[in-house]
């Protein structure tokens, strides 16, 4: 009988190809960590590093118009830093209004329905200019035929990828 041939080689290729589909490749990216576990450890890494310097209004300010109290976290600049990196690494060139739609939540509006309403655009700014200040994220340019440049949002920088996927390969250790 000829190697190769029979039952037994169907099922044996379908099982080394499921099993080389399956394995996990040596690296490891922010896709394999849980979303919580990582901004939480990023948030961590940019808190200790001190890269990050939030604003002297982080204290008193809401995160959206709708919200009724600022948060309770004190340190949640440092947490809406990594949920913005995150989002740029997984979601490349996107706005300002994609995050501040992305970040928004339900207005209780009484006893009327509610309603989505946006997160403030002015900490997802200052969020963004802090991120870029420390090369993890760059404005995403668009060269039109006739030479004009459009802004396509932010997308992450090499070195940004390379810092987001170390804390990922650390969440992963744990």
């Amino acid at each position: 009988i000829l190697r190769g041939t029979g039952p037994s080689f169907a099922w044996t290729f379908a099982h080394e190809t499921h099993r080389m589909y399956t394995q996990k490749t040596p690296g490891s990216t922010v896709k394999d960590v849980d979303s919580a576990v990582f901004i939480k450890a990023y948030a961590a890494h940019l808190k200790k590093t001190a890269k990050v310097q939030p604003p002297a209004w982080t204290d008193i300010v809401k995160t959206a118009v709708h919200k009724e109290l600022s948060p309770y976290d004190d340190d949640w600049y440092f947490v809406r830093c990594a949920a913005l990196a995150r989002r740029v690494y997984l979601r490349q060139n996107t706005g300002l209004g994609a995050f501040a739609k992305h970040f928004g939540s339900r207005k209780n509006r009484g006893s009327r329905p509610s309603h989505h309403a946006d997160a403030s655009r002015s900490i997802i700014r200052s969020c963004l200019s802090q991120l870029e200040k420390i090369g993890v994220i760059a404005k995403a340019t668009a060269t039109f035929k006739n030479g004009a440049e459009v802004n396509k949002g932010r997308k992450i920088t090499e070195n940004g990828q390379k810092d987001l996927n170390r804390i990922a390969a650390a969440c992963l250790r744990q």
